[in-house]
């Protein structure tokens, strides 16, 4: 297993646990990006930067991935495409993106969408608090101590 960061929109606070993670796990970390991301001397992390443009992180992070891997990202479709691929899919919020509950995100991410083009203000993602922190460690620890028994 490896794990994949779309990086572009990752706030640094997860960024620092799946560095804590690589570092006391021995996993390789990748996060891809199209602008520098700062990440510590270590040799489990690693940074691929890719040109800007529409989803060129995403599709980079979609080409390396293997089955079972695991991605972090928000970014819905990419999820999509994650699970479709076999791969794992976490939010930065401690969401698990599964083939059960990838269509019903989707859905709602295009009906908010369509909301936002006619012109109403739907607001954003309110901002990481200590819940959301909390739960993405304990699902990323979950995966990782799962995937530790099965190897």
């Amino acid at each position: 297993m490896k794990i994949w960061v779309d990086a572009d929109a990752c706030p640094v606070v997860i960024k620092e646990i799946l560095f804590r993670a690589a570092e006391r796990i021995g996993m390789q970390v990748t996060l891809i990006a199209n602008q520098p991301v700062r990440v510590p001397p270590s040799r489990y992390i690693n940074f691929i930067q890719v040109p800007s443009g529409f989803d060129v992180a995403d599709n980079e992070i979609v080409k390396r991935l293997d089955v079972s891997d695991l991605v972090i990202t928000s970014d819905i479709p990419l999820a999509a495409e994650v699970i479709e691929k076999g791969g794992l899919a976490l939010s930065p919020r401690g969401e698990l993106y599964t083939t059960e509950n990838i269509k019903a995100r989707l859905n709602m991410r295009d009906f908010m969408e369509s909301l936002r083009s006619s012109g109403v203000d739907t607001g954003g993602p309110p901002p990481l608090n200590q819940s959301d922190r909390k739960s993405f460690a304990d699902h990323l620890d979950k995966l990782l101590t799962q995937y530790a028994k099965e190897t």
